[in-house]
């Protein structure tokens, strides 16, 4: 055994290794995935994703020399109240059929809190495709998102009077350099979204084709304002027939103010030979919602958790954040995973400093590991997980106190999905 796999022993006895997984099995881990999430990896989709897995960092579960299990984790750097931090964003986590309830998602996790210690990495993130998974791993729902409908056969009434500024549309190519410095700016106002380079935006968020709709067309960009813009919508269409209206996709929109919000709303509303405009993935305090004067012709369609957030290191995480207020609180953190974060810790921050030192002192708040990541970003009031039987108050008002100081202007969110 070498510093790079580690050995357990399953069910039967078979013996599995947890080590990293080199360039010359990302074939065998396409197939393996492609059969754990009964998909085709063929021709450009297979490359698209064998371009991805280079880029992670990959570690595969293996009994003898069979590759039964697979972890991939692309480096990134997560947007948090007051700043960013390294993250693991986890994908293409799976486990043979055979090999079920093994240890072998376990092991894979616990070689990734390895890699995630000796690369400083305090984060790991994820998009759940079996949420009931991975809350037994310390991951919690840090940020959700809505899905929004309107009605757009006729003129969208809005209570604000969009900016008059020109709209114009720009080659996908060009938007990137175009987008990423209004893209930044709204990773300092929101937490949980990813910083993006020029490969992020080419694959992630302008890709020429849908992955999970080969009907609509290929990726719109409009932007609002001459120079750098104020505004932007990525968008996608598809036509109508006799059965379904023609529809435009929102894949993402960000603007500076609520006047050029309400001018690309009123834009993509307006679109010839369309008459739904569904915007997957929105905040869940989007000013759209506000706006509208009539919120029958926009409603919000769905709701569900988007990442889920694991502390790492809870310690470095805590400390790497700002805080809206002060508060000086005993957290009792309870963590089965990751025996660093388990135990009483004495919480003092201010809107300039935090620490968190280990303690003996009698506890203000008991909660589980995920609870705390849940709460991390500012999505989730301490408050309500005490109403809920998930936290455990012992001195008066600490969860309110611990929901002020994790207070942020905006509700986490990203529609960055990997």
């Amino acid at each position: 055994m070498n510093a790079s796999s580690t050995q357990s022993h399953g069910r039967a006895g078979t013996s599995l290794r947890f080590r990293e997984l080199p360039p010359s099995h990302i074939d065998r881990a396409l197939d393996h995935a492609a059969l754990v999430f009964h998909e085709s990896y063929e021709d450009e989709l297979r490359e698209r994703h064998r371009r991805a897995l280079l880029r992670c960092d990959r570690f595969g579960a293996y009994e003898d020399d069979h590759l039964v299990g697979l972890l991939a984790a692309h480096r990134l750097s997560l947007s948090v109240p007051g700043g960013r931090l390294p993250c693991a964003g986890l994908t293409f986590v799976s486990v043979t059929p055979t090999h079920r309830r093994r240890g072998v998602l376990s092991g894979l996790l616990e070689r990734l809190w390895r890699h995630c210690a000796a690369s400083d990495r305090p984060l790991a993130a994820l998009w759940a495709s079996e949420t009931t998974i991975y809350g037994r791993y310390g991951f919690g729902a840090a940020t959700a998102l809505s899905s929004i409908e309107i009605d757009s056969r006729r003129p969208l009434a809005l209570r604000v009077t969009p900016d008059p500024r020109p709209l114009r549309l720009v080659a996908p190519a060009e938007a990137p350099a175009l987008l990423a410095p209004l893209h930044e700016s709204g990773l300092a106002r929101r937490a949980g979204s990813p910083a993006r380079d020029p490969h992020w935006w080419r694959t992630q968020i302008l890709p020429e084709e849908d992955e999970d709709d080969d009907e609509l067309g290929p990726p719109r960009v409009i932007v609002l304002g001459d120079g750098a813009p104020a505004g932007y919508a990525v968008y996608r269409t598809r036509g109508g027939d006799d059965d379904r209206t023609g529809l435009v996709q929102v894949d993402e929109l960000e603007a500076d103010a609520a006047p050029v919000a309400a001018a690309l709303w009123s834009y993509l509303a307006s679109i010839d030979l369309t008459g739904t405009v569904r915007a997957w993935g929105r905040p869940a305090d989007d000013p759209l919602l506000l706006m509208a004067a009539d919120r029958d012709q926009v409603r919000v369609t769905a709701q569900s958790p988007a990442l889920w957030l694991r502390l790492v290191d809870v310690r470095a995480a805590l400390t790497a954040r700002s805080w809206a207020a002060s508060a000086d609180l005993v957290l009792d953190v309870r963590d089965a995973r990751i025996a660093a974060n388990h135990g009483r810790f004495r919480l003092v921050a201010s809107p300039g400093r935090c620490t968190y030192e280990a303690t003996a002192d009698p506890a203000d708040l008991t909660l589980d590991v995920r609870d705390l990541a849940a709460c991390y970003l500012g999505g989730t009031p301490v408050t309500q997980l005490v109403r809920a039987g998930l936290a455990a108050e012992h001195a008066p008002d600490a969860a309110a106190a611990f929901d002020a100081a994790l207070r942020t202007e905006y509700l986490p969110f990203t529609s960055d999905e990997f």
